[in-house]
């Protein structure tokens, strides 16, 4: 029998990685942190706990099972062969990037040395990673996928096995597609009301009663958009990588995308025109100057 992983290794302290790799040590885990930016993980060691390695293959060195959460598949592959050397045979790589498929499997032929890997992208966002309520959605082999179970449920509340690797990540895709489109056609409708004189959150109000509900009624469209905070802590260029990610996949099934394609094209254009370093509830930004209206307060002080 396979003794329990306890020894990780932790490779990307972003916005979701710093509390996923919280509750990893809440849970009793031995963690070291690695991340690319300067001093991210000592300022994590000595805010949480766990070890700041000195890189990624120090992270790697003697860890039972190694945890990568990275922007893109590019960073994914670039660390694998930082830390194929210094990996334990014998050692599980949970990749939880929301990478593409394609490339995740190209990467789990190449590790070789007893080394397995499982996908497991994360969808719940920021609140939901602190809290280690994610749902989890995994891509590999059964048996693989029950030995990370106690590391994977110290971080989330819901495992689906979406299939072999890469399914995870193609599912994350197919997800974030759904919720992009979502949060896209309902900026929409609430840029339509407002020019025809309705109160846009009262909006909300009513579509989160009726059949237009949806994730962005629900938990953005006032907490990020009407607020003008739009800060809900995923990235507006992650959002269309993804979205790039999910039409790719639906290319190489041979599925008609009509929507999906329009869906990443405005995206991708919101990316270019709003700038990088944006939160993808900005996407609202763009719709508004198409629209020439916003949903922020008006001038004379009535509600928005």
């Amino acid at each position: 029998m396979t003794a329990p992983l306890r020894r990780l290794g932790f490779i990307g302290i972003g916005n979701m990685g710093w509390p996923m790799a919280a509750n990893l040590l809440k849970a009793g885990f031995e963690v070291a942190v690695a991340d690319a930016r300067p001093g991210r993980a000592a300022q994590f060691a000595c805010e949480i706990g766990g070890r700041a390695a000195h890189d990624a293959a120090d992270a790697a060195r003697g860890a039972e099972a190694v945890i990568t959460i990275l922007p893109t598949s590019a960073e994914v592959a670039e660390v694998m062969a930082a830390i194929k050397p210094a990996l334990t045979p014998g050692a599980l790589v949970i990749e939880m990037s929301s990478g593409a498929p394609g490339v995740t499997k190209k990467l789990a032929e190449e590790l070789g040395g007893g080394v397995a890997l499982i996908d497991c992208p994360v969808s719940g966002g920021v609140p939901r990673a602190r809290s280690g309520e994610l749902a989890i959605l995994a891509g590999g082999a059964a048996a693989d996928l029950d030995r990370a179970g106690p590391v994977l449920r110290a971080m989330g509340t819901s495992i689906h096995h979406c299939g072999a690797v890469g399914a995870g990540q193609a599912m994350k895709a197919l997800n974030n597609l759904v919720s992009a489109g979502g949060f896209l056609i309902g900026v929409e409708a609430l840029l339509i009301g407002r020019k025809f004189g309705l109160d846009p959150a009262l909006m909300v109000d009513v579509l989160n009663a009726s059949t237009g509900m949806n994730n962005s009624t629900q938990k953005k469209f006032k907490q990020f958009v009407l607020s003008r905070r739009f800060d809900a802590g995923f990235g507006l260029d992650l959002m269309a990588k993804d979205l790039s990610i999910a039409l790719e996949v639906g290319r190489a099934s041979g599925t008609a995308t009509p929507f999906a394609a329009l869906c990443r094209e405005i995206w991708a254009s919101a990316a270019a025109v709003l700038g990088p370093g944006q939160d993808h509830t900005a996407l609202a930004r763009f719709s508004e100057q198409l629209a020439g209206a916003s949903l922020g307060v008006p001038e004379t002080g009535g509600e928005g």
